[in-house]
């Protein structure tokens, strides 16, 4: 049989470093828009209007959105074009089920086989999180949801398992586009919710090399944002 090179795996761009190229960089600054809800579920995605906007000629961008239809953050309609996914509950419950499923195992794997370098570059995020998190208001900006990612990557870093965190970041978009919604519909104090502890139950079970409870306490994590948007959304 034939092997299958790790070096082979699609990756997902994190917009952390310099786009590479035209597309990539169109790329990035669409998919951000989308998560942030600059451009809305169910947007029409003018190529004509958005070429200009993102600085790029017709097909850059029609590359940039196809690549965005495999994140399934654009839907394409054939000749009829692009459009913004659409949002639903539905969907939200199936991106918390599938992400609670991946996440779990790989966070379980990556305690059993974390070596102390894997502690230390946990310690490390989880720290920067921490810095981000002391201030309420900075909760769902674009520099904690940069340290909130790390700190999740970081977590199941030791899980030697390239596909599962090829689609954990798909789906960790997804959620963080929830995400957005969450923080607009309610504040985190007036839900409730304390997210800096839910990091911090996670951060001890998994220094504590106790799997079940870390795992237990990244699911409820992760849950608690469907369960908000979920609330309101009945309100």
């Amino acid at each position: 049989m034939h092997s299958i090179s790790k070096t082979s795996m699609p990756s997902v761009p994190d917009g952390t470093q310099t786009p590479r190229t035209l597309v990539e960089r169109a790329y990035l600054s669409l998919r951000n828009d989308i998560v942030c809800g600059r451009l809305s579920p169910g947007e029409r995605l003018r190529v004509e209007h958005l070429k200009d906007q993102y600085e790029v000629g017709a097909g850059t961008l029609r590359e940039a959105l196809s690549l965005l239809v495999a994140d399934a953050l654009v839907t394409s309609e054939g000749q009829r074009g692009f459009r913004v996914a659409p949002i639903s509950l539905a969907d939200l419950e199936d991106v918390t089920n599938t992400r609670v499923m991946l996440e779990t195992e790989a966070l379980r794997q990556s305690i059993r086989y974390g070596d102390a370098g894997w502690e230390a570059a946990v310690t490390s995020t989880y720290d920067l999180l921490t810095d981000a998190e002391s201030d309420l208001a900075g909760a769902g900006s674009e520099l904690w949801e940069r340290h909130n990612k790390a700190f999740h990557e970081t977590l199941i870093s030791a899980y030697d398992s390239s596909w599962t965190k090829y689609m954990l970041a798909i789906l960790y978009r997804h959620a963080e586009r929830y995400r957005n919604i969450n923080w607009r519909l309610t504040a985190a104090h007036a839900s409730g919710r304390d997210v800096r502890r839910e990091h911090a139950d996670i951060f001890r079970a998994a220094m504590d090399r106790q799997e079940a409870r870390a795992s237990l306490a990244l699911e409820a994590h992760v849950r608690l944002t469907h369960d908000i948007v979920k609330r309101q959304a009945l309100v």
